[in-house]
Formats: C-alpha cells, sequence, structure tokens
C-alpha cells in the first residue's frame, strides 16, 4: 500500500474519533446526600425492574436499538470506572433507573422574522438514575438528564446516552 493512501486512511479514521455530536441540549442536574460517604460504596445492585416507559407505537425507539440494554452498559461502565463492582447478593447500594420521552412537547421559539414566539413541538427525553442505600431504603443519589428527542442513527443515540450518563456520574461524590 502507498503512503498516501495509508496516510489519507490514518487522517480518515481520525477524523472519525474526534467527530462531534449533538449535546448541547443535555441538561444535568445531581443532587446528593450530604450526610452519605460515597467512598465507603464498593459495590452495587440493580434494583428490580429497571427500564424505560413504553413506546407502543414505535415513535421514538427503533427496531435495531435497544436503549434500555445502552443505558444499563453505561451505568455499569460509570460505576466500574469509580472501582465499583455488582454484587447482588450484599449489595452497598441500589441502582435505578427510569427513562421517558413526551413525543408531544411544546417550546416556546422566536421567529426571527417577526420577533414573535410561537409554540413548537420538540420532543423531550428524560432520564433519571437513582442510587439507594439498601439498608434505610433511603435515595443518596438522583441525577436527571434533560434533552431534546432527536431522532438519530443508533450509534449517535449511543454517544448521546453515553455522553448523558457520564455527565451525570460526575455529579456524584467520591
Amino acid at each position: 500500500m502507498n503512503k498516501r493512501i495509508l496516510s489519507a486512511i490514518i487522517l480518515a479514521v481520525f477524523i472519525a474519533g474526534c467527530s462531534t455530536f449533538p449535546k448541547d441540549d443535555i441538561q444535568i442536574q445531581s443532587e446528593a446526600d450530604p450526610k452519605v460517604n460515597f467512598s465507603g460504596y464498593k459495590t452495587y445492585a440493580w434494583l428490580g425492574a429497571v427500564g424505560i416507559v413504553k413506546d407502543p407505537q414505535g415513535q421514538w425507539e427503533p427496531p435495531q436499538f435497544d436503549a434500555d440494554s445502552e443505558i444499563t452498559l453505561q451505568i455499569n461502565n460509570a460505576l466500574r470506572s469509580r472501582g465499583m463492582r455488582e454484587d447482588d447478593a450484599n449489595p452497598d447500594m441500589l441502582v435505578a433507573y427510569a427513562l421517558g420521552i413526551d413525543m408531544e412537547a411544546l417550546q416556546a421559539k422566536q421567529d426571527p422574522e417577526t420577533d414573535f414566539e410561537t409554540l413548537e413541538n420538540v420532543p423531550q427525553a428524560g432520564l433519571i438514575v437513582l442510587l439507594i442505600d439498601p439498608e434505610t431504603e433511603f435515595v443518596t443519589w438522583v441525577s436527571i438528564a434533560i434533552a431534546e428527542y432527536k431522532n438519530l442513527e443508533p450509534e449517535v443515540a449511543k454517544l448521546r446516552i453515553k455522553y448523558a450518563i457520564n455527565e451525570m456520574f460526575k455529579g456524584l461524590p467520591r
């Protein structure tokens, strides 16, 4: 293979790896119980059924994309990156999440030509992640991500989910 072709391939891979995805609309809020020593948590287990609000009309979750699996994977990755491990028998904390989409959400938008505000359909998505102390059953940490729903290719949706969850867990005290 000649050096120019090889250089072009390397450059293309580098550019693809640095590509951006829409994330400016993702808003994160996190709250932690100030009395909890989060460094003491070393293990976790999933609390019962985690999941997504159903989408029976198939409006927002394409058949080739499993948002439940992707969210669970990214939360597992975030917790493992903090040195935690899953332990269903004797967890230090329980993890739960829920995702909901409002396909009929309205938002005020300003028309640049008339300076008049109108309502526009801007579907909204919300993800909430909870950490719960299994002994007291109190929520010790909660984080919420809210974003515009964008009908994106599965790979871009995965990037948005990963970004949101990583940003959410930045709000978890060490």
